[in-house]
């Protein structure tokens, strides 16, 4: 098999755009994916540390353990698993200002951030976290994305996947929902101008492909009105700090980010999409 090329060029051209535009919408640890409400009150500050600690917990992380944190994002996550789980992270990320920020929240923990991906990844870990980097691995990937995890982790240990999933469509059918051009029309503009090169999938693709590389699925949580919320949350952020966003990028930029967070939260809202954190065991 011919060696996998991580997709840095198409990461780059979304998470590279500005470290302080994305500050303006996101709660200052800067986690850029779901956040989970626990209770009704919560900030999004607080939602997106329930997250991370719904995500650890699961991991059932230990002090001393070695946590392979695959798309690590500006670090939140790594950060939480060093300093209140007592565990050493390696964070891989494909954009460069990412691992720049993440290296640098983290100074001083037994925390590395690496520009990799985990095509590239060897090394001895015990736990393995993935939250919301699945959706830029593609299909024809995901039996050596799960072939690879199952093969570093330890037996008998969890893993914990978060990712966008497409709603089945039969599914969309009993609860009455239909599948109109618009919703057609928003995935290519996602594709286009937002995400270029991603590609998300149903959660039985996911299942199928975990299992046949030997993992078992413990739990599918669904969180898809999590995150209808958290795209509200950060649609409102980016609005309210819109004389501040456009000269840090431009009009256009303001305007398709936008009408890319207020789609994302309408097709959440809708259950088009949603947001599922599967747990695997090897």
């Amino acid at each position: 098999m011919p060696e996998l090329k991580p997709f840095y060029k198409n990461v780059q051209a979304h998470y590279d755009l500005s470290d302080e535009f994305f500050a303006l919408f996101l709660d200052p640890s800067r986690t850029y994916s779901c956040a989970y409400f626990e209770s009704d009150d919560m900030s999004l500050a607080e939602a997106q540390q329930a997250k991370i600690d719904l995500s650890l917990g699961k991991c059932e992380l230990k002090p001393g353990m070695t946590l392979l944190d695959i798309g690590c994002g500006w670090g939140a996550t790594a950060k939480r698993a060093a300093e209140h789980y007592g565990a050493r992270v390696i964070g891989l990320t494909l954009s460069k200002n990412q691992q720049a920020y993440a290296a640098e929240v983290n100074r001083g923990l037994p925390v590395e951030i690496r520009l990799q991906g985990w095509e590239e990844f060897e090394g001895a870990i015990d736990r393995i976290v993935s939250i919301g980097a699945f959706e830029h691995f593609r299909q024809e990937r995901f039996p050596a994305f799960f072939a690879r995890c199952h093969r570093l982790l330890p037996a008998s240990a969890p893993m914990l996947l978060h990712t966008i999933v497409y709603t089945d469509h039969g599914l969309l059918a009993e609860r009455g929902v239909p599948i109109e051009h618009e919703h057609v029309l928003f995935g290519k503009f996602i594709r286009k101008h937002i995400f270029p090169g991603g590609e998300l999938t149903f959660p039985p693709v996911i299942v199928r492909h975990a299992e046949a590389a030997g993992f078992s699925v413990e739990r599918q949580h669904h969180l898809g009105p999590h995150y209808a919320r958290t795209l509200e949350a950060w649609a409102a952020n980016l609005e309210s700090a819109r004389e501040r966003a456009i000269p840090l990028t431009s009009q256009e930029t303001y305007d398709i980010y936008m009408q890319y967070l207020t789609g994302c939260a309408k097709h959440f809202g809708t259950g088009h999409i949603d947001l599922v954190q599967f747990t695997l065991r090897k």
